[in-house]
């Protein structure tokens, strides 16, 4: 692995900007091993902690089969992203490979529907986290944990992307100790008889099947592998190469998807109340750590609900104010969101002023949602059809540009490949809750009108060429 203190690459690489018409401001320091913690902790290695129970109910009890389908269907789009990371490896994500894939106008309103994700993500780990610890620490109020999220997050990521790299290993490793603690108690725990159900039945469960069930629980546990993308946003700050970009997206994609099996595989055949939860669902969120606590005991519930709060408030959320403002710096640049955003603090190389952005909006929003019952089910369910709509783009742009474009015959992963990706995640956007449809239609259309009056006003979206470099 390489150090984090090795000198940074020089701005000529092969994955430069300025031949796309940018000056390299980001600092080029994170090795392919950074970019692959930075997505295992975007993604939250044990992040089906959280919402297993909700995903048990939705799937019949069969939430590793959804699991599964769940990273397959991300595995096409992650062979999407590597394919448009290694055309344009700049900041952007889905903005720029729509933007530059198909057009400018196009690159716009995938960016602002992929916004409304990455602007909601960071919000709804601060209210989860901070609802956790309340629960633990009553004397302290919800908003009080989260203000202490967002500053702590605000000020390591203000820092540059070296130091949330350190933060990143010291909190990925964490993660995996609990996980581990838990696999091996709860392995024993099986051995012992303490297990209800079939073994098979986390997979398939030939009483509750149905392809509708099991593709509309996979809308719900999606949110999970949602931050592999978020490595794109690192284009301009890694040392690797950009075909290594897209590997690290694929490798993390399918690390996460295998402890998320592993794990849920587990937890269900040792829920204590199955028939009660997949009757009424899990309002209150601990399902898991009941299923913990069933293994070894009341400390391994609280330690995993810890571990939840902890990897949600601070690990995740970190890195999705990172994201979040790579993004909003890459719209900035382009003069497609007010310029001030672009400003990049010179000591630290970090887009300060959509960092603090980010923190105040996830701020506003966490404590609304605090205040509504069903603040953090709103917001998940917004999260994915944000994500889900924009990767669509995603895969319509690798077809454009390089099959209408470029003329190639790669024909699995230029044109196949991305039009599985693509019917999968129409599937699972047409069968997502009605209150996320309705709402990111209207945040599409809002993006629609912004477009037009964008375009009257002389100031349709463009991006600078190849030969042109921004001031």
């Amino acid at each position: 692995m390489s150090s984090l203190s090795e000198s940074p690459a020089p701005a000529a690489s092969p994955s430069g900007v300025e031949r796309f018409g940018y000056k390299q401001e980001l600092n080029r320091s994170l090795s392919f091993a950074d970019l692959m913690i930075y997505g295992l902790i975007f993604m939250v290695p044990i992040a089906p902690f959280g919402i297993f129970g909700g995903v048990f109910q939705s799937s019949g009890g069969m939430v590793a089969l959804v699991y599964a389908i769940g990273m397959v269907a991300m595995a096409f789009t992650a062979l999407s992203y590597a394919q448009m990371s290694k055309a344009f490896p700049m900041s952007g994500s889905v903005y720029t490979y729509a933007g530059r894939g198909i057009g400018a106008p196009v690159g716009f309103l995938a960016g602002w529907v992929i916004l409304a994700d990455y602007i909601l993500v960071p919000a709804l780990l601060y209210l989860v986290a901070s609802a956790a610890m309340a629960s633990f620490v009553p004397a302290v109020p919800l908003w009080a944990w989260m203000i202490m999220f967002i500053v702590l997050n605000t000020v390591v990521n203000s820092l540059g992307i070296k130091m949330t790299a350190r933060m990143n290993k010291i909190m990925l490793i964490g993660e995996l100790i609990v996980l581990a603690i838990f696999l091996v108690i709860g392995v024993v725990a099986l051995a012992q008889g303490k297990g209800h159900g079939d073994f098979f039945s986390p997979i398939f469960d030939s009483s509750t099947f149905t392809w509708e069930l099991a593709f509309g629980a996979v809308s719900i546990a999606v949110l999970s592998f949602l931050g592999f993308d978020g490595i794109s946003m690192l284009a301009e700050e890694s040392r690797e190469d950009a075909r290594k970009l897209g590997r690290a997206m694929f490798g993390a994609l399918m690390l996460a998807g295998l402890l998320f099996i592993t794990q849920t595989w587990v937890a269900s055949l040792l829920v204590p109340n199955r028939a009660e939860l997949l009757a009424n669902g899990d309002p209150d969120g601990t399902a898991f750590y009941n299923a913990a606590e069933a293994a070894g005991g009341h400390w391994l519930s609280v330690l995993t609900a810890v571990a939840t709060a902890v990897a949600w408030g601070f690990a995740n959320s970190l890195v999705a104010q990172a994201a979040t403002s790579r993004l909003l710096f890459a719209m900035a640049r382009d003069r497609q969101l007010p310029r001030f955003l672009s400003k990049i603090d010179p000591k630290h190389k970090a887009p300060v002023n959509a960092t603090l952005l980010v923190a105040a909006v996830s701020l506003v929003l966490g404590v609304y949602m605090s205040s509504r019952d069903d603040g953090i089910d709103l917001l998940s369910s917004l999260i994915n059809f944000g994500a889900m709509t924009a990767f669509l783009a995603l895969h319509v742009s690798v077809v454009v540009h390089y099959v209408v474009r470029k003329g190639s015959r790669d024909w699995w992963r230029r044109l196949i490949a991305p039009g599985i990706g693509f019917l999968i995640l129409l599937y699972v956007v047409i069968n997502a809750k009605v209150a996320a449809q309705t709402v990111g239609l209207i945040w599409l259309a809002l993006g629609i009108v912004t477009l037009g009056v964008l375009t009257l006003l002389g100031r349709r979206p463009s991006l600078p060429d190849e030969t042109e470099v921004s001031e």
